[in-house]
């Protein structure tokens, strides 16, 4: 398997109205929550650009690149990013570790009527760890690997099969940005895209190829 990167353009469509609304709602509840103190508990919760993301998506969707609709935001936070994507007619699912954030993006989703599934989970499957390696974090695969380096069996979220995400997103810490890449090519299926917020305004998105051999 191999990760073949997608030009995005740097205009994208504006958002709906609902969409709009949403933002606005959820960055009120995120601005309550840093107020609250609440961000030195939780330091690496960083939100991303919302409207950034909503337009990569509408890219994605507009070009017919996605093979389905199913999402999943890895650290998903306050689920914002998995809010958009279900408001854009996708199967959103949104993996969060933290309890609080758990509570918070649940509470959100639900109020305000929109359909999000917030596991309570590492982004990890079963088997996988992450360490500290020269310049930034190091994926740890499972042992169960087959000689061309393949699984005995697949990956597995409790409630998800990463096998069954057209779309994945994640807001790394610069040190992880390999790291989520070589995550991405370890669990998703060929066809399936990454979308990877870099901040400062940069959107990455990459696409899992099958090799040829």
């Amino acid at each position: 398997m191999a990760l073949e990167e997608i030009t995005l353009p740097t205009d994208f469509a504006s958002p709906s109205a609902e969409i709009l609304s949403f933002i606005k709602e959820a960055n009120r509840r995120s601005d309550e929550f840093y107020d609250d103190g609440l961000g030195l508990r939780y330091p690496k919760y960083i939100q991303s650009d919302p409207l950034l993301f909503q337009g990569a998506v509408s890219f994605l969707q507009e070009k017919k690149l996605l093979q389905g609709n199913v999402f999943c935001e890895w650290g998903c936070g306050f689920g914002i990013a998995s809010g958009i994507a279900s408001l854009m007619g996708m199967k959103a699912i949104g993996i969060e570790l933290e309890e609080e954030l758990v509570s918070r993006a649940t509470k959100l989703m639900q109020d305000l009527d929109i359909p999000v599934e917030i596991l309570k989970l590492s982004y990890l499957p079963d088997g996988f760890e992450e360490s500290e390696g020269h310049g930034g974090k190091d994926l740890i695969l499972p042992d169960t690997t087959t000689p061309r380096g393949g699984y005995v069996g697949s990956p597995q979220y409790d409630g998800l099969d990463p096998e069954e995400v057209d779309l994945f997103f994640v807001y790394p810490w610069p040190d992880q940005e390999e790291m989520m890449m070589d995550l991405f090519e370890a669990v998703a299926t060929p066809g399936a895209i990454l979308l990877m917020y870099l901040g400062d305004g940069e959107m990455a998105a990459f696409t899992h190829e099958e090799e040829d051999f």
